[in-house]
């Protein structure tokens, strides 16, 4: 460190000692994973902290139905009924780190009433919820800040809505699910089918019990409209996002998508067009020379384009005790910086409006999404059959940019056909599948997984 920077952290702990701003009192809800993280990197950097807040964040109450063996509370107030943190006249800002949407959401609505601050790691809360939780801070003048409920550790909330605030975001792509992009790597790099790679995923703790929300795109959709909320200033649209999983990769489409340059991905899509907005999140065949298509494991990545800007990407822990509790804390000393700024100003979207910003309606019906596409066959290895496919993806409007096909396996009847499309609605190319998998030369189901530039 600088003498300069070591002599302004001094002169910063001499103000806090004189007392210059009273502490900011928070009670934190719930001690699993975060909650426990939280505590422990505030005590661990709890000097730190205060001199880049100018004044000191004092845990005033924990409100936590069990304890957690990975922290220490001996020293601190701990309730077993958290709704009694949101009630606690001492409490200045209730971190909500209990998850789920029923109780969150009332012990954060409670919280509002009562004046308070909220900060909150949530994502399912704030997608399905935020936009009546959002209203309710405004009219009480406080903040609700939830950097923790995006990609963890990567500060991406905090990128769109203040680093490109000057820019016109035009699209964003992200790897936002550790857990489904742990899959797939191991998938590409260990020749693991689905099963085998969720398994190993589960073994080692990264998948739940039941993966539904990683593997299915519910998690990612999740944050995907978040971050679509404020690279558009729409409002949140969880039920319009478009969503498929990853459960239908088979290791032979990673295969050949390597035969043809491509990584397949895990992926959550905004982008703003003439007639809306996109929202989807679905597997997609990205070049391997992206830099995105090269993060792997549990990492996550958000690729955000703006129009002064240009292309970005953060990178880094998606998930993780310390690494969400830093996003915690980042907003905690946000909200501590921001007490004296007026309270319009302290919640996002507080001023959008559907007039002011379009109806829900603008959200792009997946149907009339455009993008290229990748199609695995299974044909009977007979003359005609490509013609046939052909002329159907001709006469949708569809042209065919590669195709792979290779021999047939001793005594088998059926050849796999791999297509790469030129770009499409996806209306016409679901009417070209339909129609491919009618014929009697074909067996279906036709594997179609998009494809993504991101140039």
């Amino acid at each position: 460190m600088s003498a300069f920077a070591d002599e302004a952290i001094k002169v910063s702990e001499k103000s806090l000692t004189a007392g210059a701003l009273p502490p900011v009192r928070i009670g934190i809800c719930g001690l699993g994973t975060v909650g426990s993280g939280t505590v422990n990197v505030m005590a661990r950097n709890c000097d730190e902290i205060a001199a880049r807040c100018g004044r000191r964040i004092d845990i005033v109450q924990i409100g936590a139905r069990r304890d957690n063996p990975n922290c220490d509370t001996s020293h601190l107030n701990v309730t077993r009924e958290i709704f009694d943190v949101a009630n606690n006249p001492d409490v200045d800002v209730v971190v909500e780190l209990i998850g789920g949407t029923t109780v969150a959401r009332e012990l954060v609505l409670t919280a509002i009433a009562n004046g308070k601050h909220v900060v909150t790691a949530n994502k399912a809360l704030i997608a399905e919820h935020g936009n009546e939780l959002f209203a309710a801070a405004a009219e009480q003048g406080v903040t609700i800040a939830y950097e923790a409920a995006v990609a963890g550790g990567i500060p991406i909330i905090k990128s769109l809505r203040e680093g490109l605030v000057g820019n016109r975001i035009q699209w964003l792509a992200g790897i936002i699910n550790g857990t489904g992009n742990y899959i797939l790597t191991e998938m590409r790099e260990k020749g693991r089918s689905f099963a085998e790679a969720l398994s190993q995923a589960q073994a080692l703790g990264y998948a739940e019990a039941d993966p539904t929300f990683d593997v299915e795109g519910i998690d990612a959709a999740h944050k995907l409209v978040i971050m679509a909320s404020l690279a558009f200033g729409m409002p949140l649209a969880f039920d319009k996002v478009y969503t498929e999983g990853i459960s239908g990769v088979a290791r032979e489409d990673i295969q050949y998508a390597d035969e043809l340059g491509y990584r397949i991905k895990h992926l959550g899509i905004a982008r703003r067009t003439e007639d809306g907005v996109e929202l989807r999140v679905h597997p997609t065949l990205i070049p391997q020379r992206r830099l995105i298509a090269n993060v792997n494991g549990v990492m996550n990545a958000v690729l955000v384009s703006g129009d002064a800007v240009g292309p970005t990407l953060y990178y880094g822990a998606g998930a993780g005790a310390e690494a969400t509790a830093s996003a915690v804390i980042a907003d905690i000393v946000d909200v501590a910086r921001t007490l004296n700024v007026r309270p319009d100003q302290r919640v996002p979207l507080a001023g959008v409006t559907q007039d002011s910003q379009g109806n829900l309606d603008d959200v792009l019906p997946m149907g009339d999404t455009v993008t290229s596409y990748y199609m695995r066959i299974f044909a009977h290895d007979k003359p005609g059959v490509m013609s046939q496919v052909a002329k159907i993806c001709s006469d949708q409007g569809i042209s065919i940019e590669a195709l792979i096909q290779h021999e047939p396996a001793e005594d088998e009847e059926l050849v796999p056909v791999v297509l790469l499309t030129s770009r499409a609605r996806e209306s016409q190319l679901q009417e070209a599948v339909n129609q491919i998998e009618a014929l009697s030369t074909i067996q279906a189901p036709v594997v179609r997984i998009r494809v993504e530039s991101l140039g």
